[in-house]
């Protein structure tokens, strides 16, 4: 099977053209092209990855903090609690016992109120390690923020599909929030979850590269992401699935957890750089504006695979 690698370039100007969409699908802002505030979108990294959540480590103090934080933004921009509470518990052992927590928030959907999509990220980092703070701004902040940009996207444009906004905890130590999502949910039992875009990672390439991974496992996701036309700096391409000399991500992140489940997916990531799992991983290195067009070319992908039958 050949792999598909797509470098489409479109107009950098910020008066984009979204092709592939329609009128109806697309509410931007009119004088920066964005879906969002991209001002906001980097204050949320900067104030995500700064040294007052010491790392964001599951079941320490900054953990809890970051909690928080996601909570106050997902209930300020109308996400409501997946269930009862945006909280959902629980405890594995890793050496020690961790305490951690998912935060999982919901938007209704317009039309196909009886299927969900999941877009995910992770808020959890590596802590303090040495006395040094490693603070995890691509790694991943830069994924937690995107959630705000897409709630903030969805206040004006509700989608078609109910949406669960789901940021995870301990991906670090073994991927645990996301694979406690999966087994402890009905939805899932129910076979209600019909895709899952992943963020992990996604504010600086070197190359300008952002790789879409799973569609050569769930043939339906391809030709949307095949056909897309790239969004300003960013190069979309589709590899690291396991059919090339690449790396497989397929299980690299929180999407595993959907994938074993036979859940469809899409994973959208850069590839590692110097700072990655180091405290220099900090929101100076991020790449601003390969980070904005990153969020709209996901935020743009999404309205597509709204409008398809999963």
């Amino acid at each position: 099977m050949s792999v598909l690698l797509v470098s489409c370039k479109t107009d950098t100007s910020t008066n984009k053209i979204f092709k592939n969409t329609t009128p109806l699908d697309i509410v931007k802002d009119s004088i920066t092209g964005y879906f969002f505030n991209t001002e906001i979108l980097l204050e949320d990294v900067k104030n995500l990855s700064s040294d007052t959540f010491e790392g964001r480590r599951t079941g320490t103090k900054g953990a809890a903090l970051a909690k928080n934080y996601v909570i106050d933004h997902f209930t300020s921009l109308g996400v409501k609690p997946l269930n009862n509470t945006f909280e959902q518990s629980f405890s594995f052992s890793d050496k020690k016992i961790y305490n951690a927590v998912n935060i999982l928030g919901v938007i209704n959907g317009r039309e196909k109120t009886d299927k969900y999509i999941v877009i995910s990220a992770h808020y959890d980092h590596e802590g303090i390690k040495n006395g040094k703070i490693y603070n995890g701004a691509d790694d991943d902040a830069s994924g937690v923020s995107a959630l705000f940009a897409f709630a903030e996207y969805f206040a004006k444009n509700p989608p078609k599909h109910n949406v669960i906004f789901a940021a995870f905890d301990a991906e670090e130590l073994g991927l645990k929030g996301a694979y406690h999502f999966v087994e402890n949910n009905i939805l899932t039992k129910r076979r209600n979850i019909v895709l899952n875009l992943n963020m992990d990672m996604i504010s600086r390439s070197e190359k300008q590269q952002l790789f879409a991974v799973g569609t050569s496992h769930y043939p339906i996701l391809k030709p949307t992401i095949a056909n897309f036309k790239d969004i300003g700096v960013v190069d979309l391409l589709i590899d690291h699935e396991g059919l090339t000399k690449a790396d497989d991500w397929s299980f690299a992140s929180d999407h595993a957890a959907f994938h074993k489940a036979k859940i469809p997916f899409v994973y959208f990531g850069v590839a590692d750089h110097e700072d990655y799992h180091e405290p220099t991983d900090d929101f100076e290195n991020i790449d601003q504006q390969f980070y904005k067009d990153a969020v709209q070319t996901i935020i743009s992908i999404f309205t597509q695979f709204d409008n398809l039958d999963l």
